[in-house]
């Protein structure tokens, strides 16, 4: 077996070095309890305290609609090639995020009061 090249040796040594320091400058004080918030006044409640429930389903209602503008992106490219399948296809997902936004709709995920 052959002996490690120095080089390789001091990257190591950096690395190790670098880890050690984020280590050290995570051993400081706490930083809610000492730091005051974004706009220099002290925070009302802690950064960590829980979200309401809603939250959560609004933001998967979300991240469905933004999943929809990932898969038309590519689709608008090619929509023109392939033809009309193309856009029967999109009408039918489409379709089935209209669906999903009904359902959560008649749920009551979208009211806030």
């Amino acid at each position: 077996m052959e002996a490690p090249v120095p080089g390789v040796l001091a990257a190591l040594g950096l690395l190790a070095a670098g880890v050690a320091g984020v280590y050290a400058a995570a051993r400081g004080p706490e930083p809610l309890a000492t730091w005051p918030f974004l706009s220099g006044a002290r925070p009302a409640e802690h950064a960590m305290s829980r979200y309401h429930v809603r939250w959560y389903a609004m933001s998967l209602v979300f991240l469905a609609f933004d999943m929809e503008m990932v898969f038309m992106y590519p689709w608008a490219l090619v929509v023109a090639e392939v033809g009309t399948m193309a856009v029967v296809e999109m009408f039918a997902f489409l379709g089935l995020l209209m669906a999903g936004v009904v359902y959560v709709w008649r749920e009551g995920a979208l009211r806030w009061a």
